[in-house]
């Protein structure tokens, strides 16, 4: 068992908060990460850690391709539950926000967006609960002006809670907040 030390200084690793969508044939799905990062420049790469348990990550098994939407400081609780509390096995989150496909076919988020990706995969790795989707971007867009929301700002200031699928999920017992000088 990790101790509460360890645990209070994972919270102080900085994350942005995202949307990641997929699609397999009409069927499209989304869900809110906070594990997005860009592995490489040139070309250039990106990485998401997906639950195997979601349906995004099924879709993104099937199509081999996935969208990343930059979320703006400021999104509402309520939009941010639809994408990280409900799934899409029993919600069309899509018929609830403003999207588009892109040229890989997954649905990019618009609302409450401020740039957005396209990623073709070409390497996974398993990663215990999760699957880590690595692949090309393939396409970007700059949608809006804002400040990035970050999981530190949806955690502390928002007073965000975090689903048992995230990568970064600690029952709340064993979160301490920090106060920091």
């Amino acid at each position: 068992m990790i101790d509460q030390e360890t645990i209070n200084a994972l919270f102080d690793m900085t994350y942005g908060l995202y949307i990641v969508s997929a699609s397999a044939g009409e069927k499209m799905n989304g869900q809110l990460t906070n594990t997005v990062f860009q592995v490489t420049a040139e070309p250039p790469k990106m990485a998401v850690a997906v639950n195997k348990d979601n349906l995004t990550h099924e879709y993104i098994g099937q199509s081999l391709a996935y969208s990343v939407s930059t979320l703006v400081e400021g999104a509402p609780m309520t939009f941010l539950g639809l994408f990280g509390f409900k799934s899409g096995r029993t919600v069309d989150k899509f018929s609830q926000t403003r999207h588009k496909r892109g040229q890989t076919g997954s649905p990019i988020v618009l609302e409450h967006a401020i740039s957005a990706f396209e990623v073709r995969v070409n390497q996974t790795v398993d990663v215990g609960s999760h699957t880590l989707f690595i692949g090309e971007i393939v396409g970007g867009e700059v949608i809006a002006e804002g400040r990035p929301l970050t999981y530190d700002y949806y955690y502390r200031v928002m007073r965000g809670k975090t689903p048992r699928s995230a990568a970064t999920y600690k029952p709340m017992d064993m979160k301490k907040e920090v106060h920091r000088p």
